[in-house]
């Protein structure tokens, strides 16, 4: 086709609507109504001015707070109770396997009859691997300390609060000085508690 040819075409022909001179634009549909009527148009509304934003209400949050703490306290209870009975029931073993003059309590009660395989038995537990012994002992109150933590090793010194106040308790309701294996259990579980925490300190290093 040549240029000359593009030139000499009628375009009133090929656009019928169109007339010459005069450019007629589509009419645009009014959509505002619909966006209205639509109740999942998304509607923009002016921001407030400087100086006029409405100030949000505080949230209180007392209730959860005080929820919280309630959580916190019955967990250092529950930490503190079991130290002492789990020191209580130490104890009673070695008084059993070592005929500790501590023993009257315990027979007094009935609760116990001294016989060569009770002892026996008692001495097993006490050892160095047994279920009194220092280590398992020891374990044990770090493991418990631990689940009630969520085992978050920033809670150590205040779990560890508490198994002090469980130890003094034990200590009360012995009577006197608790035997020399609470107390060496009582050193164990302040060193594995350190430990503990400074797994926190590590973790902290290790991200800085």
């Amino acid at each position: 086709m040549s240029i000359s040819g593009l030139g000499s075409t009628d375009v009133s022909k090929l656009y019928p609507d169109y007339k010459s001179g005069t450019a007629t634009r589509p009419k645009e549909e009014n959509t505002s109504s619909e966006v209205k009527s639509d109740p999942q148009a998304v509607v923009y509304e002016k921001s407030a001015e400087a100086g006029n934003v409405t100030a949000r209400p505080k949230t209180d949050n007392s209730a959860l707070i005080a929820k919280l703490k309630a959580e916190q306290d019955q967990r250092m209870a529950e930490l503190t109770g079991i130290v002492q009975k789990m020191l209580n029931g130490q104890g009673k073993a070695y008084s059993l396997a070592t005929g500790d003059d501590s023993i009257w309590k315990y027979l007094a009660s009935g609760e116990y009859t001294v016989d060569e395989l009770a002892k026996k038995k008692a001495q097993e537990d006490i050892s160095e691997d047994g279920y009194w012994g220092v280590k398992q002992t020891s374990d044990r109150i770090l493991d418990f300390a631990k689940a009630l933590a969520g085992n978050d090793p920033s809670k150590a010194s205040e779990l560890l609060d508490a198994f002090d106040k469980g130890y003094k308790q034990a200590t009360k309701e012995w009577g006197k000085d608790l035997p020399d294996i609470s107390k060496q259990t009582y050193d164990a579980v302040h060193k594995k508690f350190e430990e503990w925490a400074n797994t926190a300190n590590d973790a902290t290093a290790v991200e800085a």
